[in-house]
């Protein structure tokens, strides 16, 4: 089993180069090819988790050489379940830029789409700080092509700025990786979680500080306020079904925190202890704050569904920020939850957008309205966290964790206004794109533009859905209802997680036995 934990990896990085050297011409079978690619991807995933379901935590060995002189990729509860997560969310993802057309928008959308994978897949499984930072900047490089992909002049300013930001967090996380191979001699992060508890007290002040900057560097990838400026722009000028994508990579950021603030710097070690809860609940509870009223506020509809994603994020982080097992098990529930819940929205904001354009105005009624505006409502539900769908349970989740917090009735308060902010948020965004679309006397603008700078087709905009992007968005639907079916095994899974994460022995043992 251990030479399976490679293949996630190595899989996308040989189908990515092999779709752009020797099929980039041939549109069907870069399309086949990545399809099997990501149907692979997610067999591999099944096997791995089943493999874990006993507590059993593999390493595997890049060129033999045991940690901490070699690099490893570790399997454990935590990982398998974030490679699950990955790998189901991108096939669904990956059908509707094909039915849709999106592929064939731009160049090289399913090499990128493949060394996405690979990056974000890479994050999960590494068990060493310095490769985490290594699939940090694949992920980010395949992420920019991927976000700019069919052009347009307001797509690559968010581009660029998505870059720009997200190398400043590069810089941080260097020099805070600089900074602790300087105190311990070693970036490994079992090896590490021992070396920083070994540590005397008067040989920690480094130690902290290079905490902190991981910290900001992770809030920065989870677009924790106030370092969530790139994400609104970013998300709501990419192409939608990449965006779609992108609801799994605000999530490296929240696992990253989890790993290393778990096993490196733990609650028991003095020198960090506190550090997670003291900064990051404030600013989570600002990020749900700010999310909620930005949906709002929002004028358009990429926009609304980018401030939703924060306004998930914001929750997530207020469940990892109380730093106790069953505050984490409710986070790991509601980070699926708020995966597919946010996916399924950009991917329904895209059949909007694509018939009536993204500002919402009231327009005249669109074809297959109907179940449009289903999809969408059941997508709001979802991320407003109503019941019957997986959301209420997240909440109630993260809501009896925070019981014995003493900030209790503040994190009840904001959760609670911020979730009644957000159904009128969306209500008002539904009820003017699919009820007031309605009024025949409402016309529509004189020139409607799309989300890449070009007027809209109109062939396009009375168009029927292809039954290929109807189906993924579906599939992304039926996730969230069997989330909400099976709570029961989900959250028992989550719960033997968080105990996993809170008792790093074995984790440790596991990988430096060899040593």
């Amino acid at each position: 089993m251990s030479n399976l934990i490679i293949a996630p990896i190595v899989l996308p990085a040989v189908v990515g180069p092999f779709i752009l050297m020797a099929i980039r011409f041939h549109s069907d079978l870069q399309r086949v090819f990545s399809v099997a690619s990501v149907v692979l991807l997610n067999i591999i995933a099944l096997a791995l988790l089943w493999h874990t379901m006993d507590g059993s935590i593999e390493v595997y060995e890049l060129g033999d050489w045991p940690a901490p002189f070699g690099i490893v990729l570790v399997l454990d509860r935590l990982s398998a379940m974030m490679v699950l997560l990955t790998t189901l969310l991108a096939l669904p993802v990956l059908l509707y830029a094909i039915g849709s057309g999106w592929d064939t928008r731009g160049r090289h959308f399913h090499a990128l789409f493949q060394f996405q994978l690979m990056g974000i897949l890479g994050a999960f499984l590494t068990g060493d700080a310095f490769n985490l930072f290594v699939f940090f900047e694949v992920l980010l490089i395949a992420s920019y092509g991927l976000m700019i992909h069919g052009g347009g002049s307001k797509r690559l300013r968010a581009g660029v700025q998505y870059v720009v930001y997200n190398l400043l967090g590069s810089s941080l996380f260097l020099i805070a990786l600089g900074t602790i191979y300087s105190v311990t001699g070693t970036l490994n992060m079992a090896d590490l979680a021992v070396r920083v508890a070994a540590l005397p007290a008067e040989d920690t002040a480094l130690i902290r500080v290079a905490a902190v900057l991981l910290l900001l560097v992770f809030a920065i990838k989870a677009a924790v306020l106030p370092l969530h400026f790139w994400l609104p722009a970013s998300y709501a000028n990419a192409p939608m079904p990449v965006a779609a994508l992108f609801a799994i990579m605000t999530k490296v950021g929240a696992y990253a925190i989890l790993r290393m603030y778990t096993l490196v710097f733990g609650p028991d070690v003095a020198a960090t202890q506190g550090l997670v809860g003291d900064w990051l609940l404030p600013a989570a509870l600002l990020t749900l704050t700010v999310g909620s009223i930005g949906i709002l506020g929002a004028r358009e509809l990429g926009r609304l569904v980018a401030f939703g994603a924060i306004t998930s994020m914001g929750t997530l982080l207020i469940a990892i920020s109380l730093f106790t097992p069953q505050s984490t098990a409710a986070a790991l529930y509601y980070a699926i939850h708020s995966t597919f819940t946010a996916a399924l929205l950009f991917l329904v904001a895209d059949l909007v957008i694509e018939r009536r354009g993204g500002k919402l105005i009231p327009c005249p009624a669109m074809p297959q309205s109907g179940l449009i505006s289903a999809l969408y409502f059941a997508g709001a539900i979802a991320m407003a966290g109503m019941p019957p769908l997986s959301g209420f349970i997240g909440k109630l989740l993260v809501l009896s964790a925070a019981w014995p917090s003493q900030q209790v009735w503040l994190i009840f308060a904001v959760v609670l206004t911020t979730s009644l902010i957000t159904i009128v948020g969306l209500t008002r965004a539904g009820s003017i794109l699919f009820w007031k679309s309605h009024d025949r006397s409402v016309q529509p603008p004189e020139e409607e533009e799309d989300d890449i700078g070009k007027p809209m087709s109109p062939e396009l905009a009375s168009a029927p859905v292809p039954g290929l992007a109807f189906v993924s968005v579906f599939v992304l639907l039926a996730g969230l209802v069997a989330l909400t079916v099976l709570a029961g095994p989900v959250l028992k899974y989550t719960e033997a997680t968080a105990g996993q994460l809170f008792d790093p022995t074995g984790y440790i043992e596991t990988v430096l036995q060899r040593r």
